[in-house]
């Protein structure tokens, strides 16, 4: 089973829970945006979030680093 997108709250409690909601937490997120990582989109009035398929090569380069 493949999941395409998620909940951003739902991403959030995947966290440890010293990080969830934290100023790092919401940068990083940010910075994911930015950098066409992950897609936002509104969906059922919530934000849900998905890797940028087109960038694949991109987030593997960024995480081997």
């Amino acid at each position: 089973m493949e999941i395409k997108e998620v909940q951003l709250k739902n991403l959030q409690k995947a966290l440890p829970s010293h990080l969830r909601g934290s100023r790092e937490t919401k940068q990083a997120i940010k910075e994911l945006i930015e950098k066409q990582f992950i897609n936002i989109k509104i969906s059922t009035g919530e934000k849900h979030v998905s890797l940028n398929s087109h960038k694949q090569k991109e987030i593997y380069d960024f995480l081997q680093e």
